[in-house]
């Protein structure tokens, strides 16, 4: 009984310690963004409460712990519900709920995606909330990551996506 405990501790400790994304708000983001000597930039997962991919990406990629390290050091972490039904104001302007079908979808969404309302889609900004790249469809861990350190290490500067992945030009 003695070990069973102390098997049950180990295995609980193993959860609390791994590493979480801790994930925040646009408007939290924006904020940080702000604050003079900033050097990350800022990761949005646009998701919405039925996408079936955008639930696997949470737990097979996300929850990765090499993923969530990395992302969490490079970037503001941003979730951002598609369908959320709360206006946020950016530069002067309010982004609302649209009524729209079955669902709908929120304007800000509409905008990072850049009116491809598709599901997952993660969008890279800049640490001035500049577009670096909206990136469609489920992602595995390795081609993620190798995505994540091209805008996280500012390849693009240097380096188109082609060449830094190795497609050819």
């Amino acid at each position: 009984m003695k070990q069973l405990l102390l098997v049950i501790t180990f295995l609980a400790s193993l959860g609390l310690s791994a590493q979480d994304i801790n994930w925040i708000s646009f408007e939290e983001a924006v904020s940080l963004t702000q604050i003079e000597g900033n050097t990350k930039k800022v990761f949005i997962d646009v998701y919405t409460d039925w996408c079936g991919w955008c639930k696997k990406m949470d737990k097979d990629t996300f929850q990765n712990p090499e993923v969530a390290a990395y992302m969490q050091a490079n970037f503001y972490m941003v979730k951002f519900n598609a369908e959320g039904k709360e206006p946020i104001e950016y530069e002067g302007k309010t982004f609302k709920f649209v009524p729209s079908g079955k669902r709908g979808y929120h304007e800000l969404a509409a905008a990072l995606l850049q009116g491809r309302l598709s599901y997952p889609t993660v969008v890279f900004l800049d640490k001035d909330l500049k577009m670096l790249s909206p990136v469609p469809g489920y992602q595995k861990v390795q081609p993620f990551m190798q995505i994540a350190k091209y805008f996280g290490e500012n390849i693009y500067k240097e380096k188109d996506w082609k060449t830094y992945a190795g497609l050819g030009k």
